[in-house]
């Protein structure tokens, strides 16, 4: 597909769904204005923390050398770049939208295509908010079985496929 024809594919995305909401609301039809409401309030939530880790993630791309990444997370790093995976995993924000922007650029540094797979699936399992948030509600026990059990099958996963794709040549593009 031409890249005109996928802009206009997605305006008449969005042009429809616009519509749909607002004839929601006027229509009183309250699972559209759920919609609305949800879309509303995500929205806002990714404009006021976008700009602030794009700036941040420029930043590291910037003061951070690539021969630190590649040390800590690259080919020679062994168990200790998905260790570093997991440290940085547990303290991103913002849940996987704005894991991907950090793996790419770790990706850029040097880091291995496995211990980016590895960052990517323990950013959505092992923030350190949301493991408070579910200790408080399902017990610091149940948090620890989720954490014990999923961090070394999600690293595990994550080598597995690094290594079958590297030898295949794979490469992350833009």
């Amino acid at each position: 597909m031409s890249p005109q024809k996928r802009k206009i594919g997605w305006i008449a995305l969005a042009t429809g769904f616009g519509i749909f909401v607002l004839s929601s609301f006027l229509a009183s039809y309250d699972p559209g204005k759920q919609m609305g409401r949800t879309f509303g309030t995500t929205l806002l939530t990714m404009m006021t923390l976008l700009p602030c880790a794009f700036v941040l993630i420029g930043l590291f791309d910037v003061w951070v050398k690539r021969e630190t990444v590649e040390k800590h997370l690259g080919a020679g790093s062994g168990l200790r770049g998905y260790f570093w995976s997991v440290l940085l995993a547990g303290t991103t924000v913002g849940g996987l939208y704005l894991a991907f922007p950090v793996a790419y650029s770790l990706y850029r540094k040097g880091a291995r295509l496995g211990v980016i797979f590895a960052f990517i699936g323990l950013s959505g399992i092992c923030r350190v908010p949301m493991s408070m948030f579910e200790a408080s509600f399902l017990g610091a026990g149940f948090t620890a079985v989720r954490l014990v059990v999923s961090i070394p099958l999600v690293v595990l996963a994550s080598a597995i496929m690094g290594r079958i794709l590297e030898r295949r040549g794979y490469e992350i593009t833009e």
